[in-house]
């Protein structure tokens, strides 16, 4: 049986942030200003892209501010979320507060540093095979003197040092500079690990090391934008690069006839059949730092072919596919009305209908997307016709291997920070 997919997020968010001074004497680090939202709405929505819907906030310190903004956070979200702070009783480092939050942990999760973001393909990381207690992401730099250096084989990580106290040269080989992986605060947890937690604990210095030496922590190495916001030059970096680096190019694509192939209202997974190449495109996508949107007519609910929970359960199936090997579908919409339908209640006009633009409409509204930086793929002229109204260009897929249709239009948005 398939593992079901992770929704769980949670997110460190109740350190002292000492280093940056005034500048989050009164706010938590977390929730300090990014352009025109807090940090940690952009890290949120980044989570969201991936199917969390469920995040768990980690709080500490100046947490009823932390509290207070939750609201205006969701109203910057592209979909609905849950959210719940887990306050620490008294410091408990990373390790405790995980502890602390034990009852409402998913059996598998993520976690990570809510004061970093770490633009990579998280597909990747989602779609791993269940291994060990813990899944590390790790970023391949060219100095480490200032981090703690994981050690790889394979996929096991196999030693683990922690960060430098004082910026010096750590211990075990951490910290003596040249090149090597270091831990990017990203982790798919299973709930197991909790015994090998301590009511007052470091992750990193108590428990990682811990379950490379027993061999119960896996790695795996990814590429792409980071920022951290500890300290005030980087807190300022971050407010310029992470709105332009995170408002992404879109791909918008239809289904039947560019992902599947079109066998005439496709409402099954047994009559679903993937388009060649349509995998690869998805990922390429995904590598790239797209936004990837699916948009389709499902006149075949109006016709009593399948209903509206079986589209999902459908599109639920597709992203898994996906994800499993490292591609990701951001959002879907599907519109399942049709002017003459047999099933009166899905009888109507509708502008989600293509050749209508409503699908896609909603969508850039949902995801602040610029039509300039945004591409439709379908196989009809109604799909070149709602993406004219929408303001993007429209390619007219012939058929064939999707990926290679699809190679010269993916250009990989600029990264602005350290890769």
């Amino acid at each position: 049986m398939a593992e079901p997919p992770i929704r769980q997020c949670v997110i460190l968010a109740g350190g002292m942030a000492s280093r940056l001074g005034a500048l989050a004497e009164t706010t938590p680090k977390p929730i300090l200003p990014i352009g025109d939202r807090p940090f940690l709405a952009w890290l949120m929505r980044e989570m969201i892209r991936f199917g969390i819907d469920d995040f768990v906030l980690l709080a500490g310190h100046l947490a009823e501010r932390l509290r207070e903004a939750i609201d205006p956070i969701r109203r910057t979200l592209p979909r609905a979320v849950t959210i719940t702070v887990s306050e620490e009783p008294e410091r408990a480092g990373t390790g405790g507060a995980l502890l602390h939050a034990s009852d409402v942990l998913a059996p598998r999760f993520l976690l990570c540093n809510g004061d970093s973001l770490f633009d990579c393909n998280l597909a990747r990381l989602l779609g791993a095979a269940p291994g060990g207690l813990a899944r590390m992401v790790l970023r391949a730099i060219p100095d480490t003197s200032r981090y703690g250096v994981a050690t790889l084989a394979g996929e096991r990580v196999t030693a683990f040092a922690e960060r430098p106290q004082h910026g010096g040269a750590g211990q075990g080989g951490a910290g003596q500079g040249g090149a090597g992986l270091i831990n990017a605060g990203l982790y798919l947890m299973s709930r197991d690990i909790l015994p090998a937690l301590a009511p007052r604990c470091s992750l990193e210095r108590d428990v990682l090391s811990a379950l490379a030496a027993r061999g119960e922590l896996r790695g795996m190495v990814a590429h792409g934008y980071f920022r951290d916001i500890g300290i005030p030059a980087d807190l300022a970096r971050a407010a310029a690069e992470i709105p332009r680096q995170l408002h992404r190019p879109a791909l918008f694509l239809d289904r039947d006839g560019v992902i599947n192939v079109d066998h005439g209202y496709v409402g099954t997974r047994e009559r679903f059949a993937w388009m060649p190449g349509a995998k690869a495109a998805i990922r390429a996508a995904t590598d790239a730092g797209w936004h990837v949107f699916v948009v389709t007519n499902q006149a075949g609910v109006a016709r009593g072919f399948y209903d509206e929970a079986a589209v999902a359960d459908l599109h639920a199936w597709m992203v898994a596919e996906l994800r499993r090997e490292g591609g990701n579908i951001d959002d879907i919409r599907f519109c399942p009305t049709h002017p003459e339908a047999p099933i009166a209640a899905y009888r109507r006009e509708s502008d989600w209908r293509k050749p209508g633009p409503g699908m896609i409409l909603d969508l850039i509204r949902a995801w602040e997307i610029d039509p300039a930086r945004a591409l439709l793929v379908g196989d009809k002229e109604s799909d070149m016709a709602a993406a004219a109204s929408a303001g993007m260009r429209g390619l007219l897929f012939p058929g064939g291997d999707l990926a290679a249709f699809l190679a010269p239009h993916l250009t990989p948005p600029t990264l602005t920070a350290e890769c």
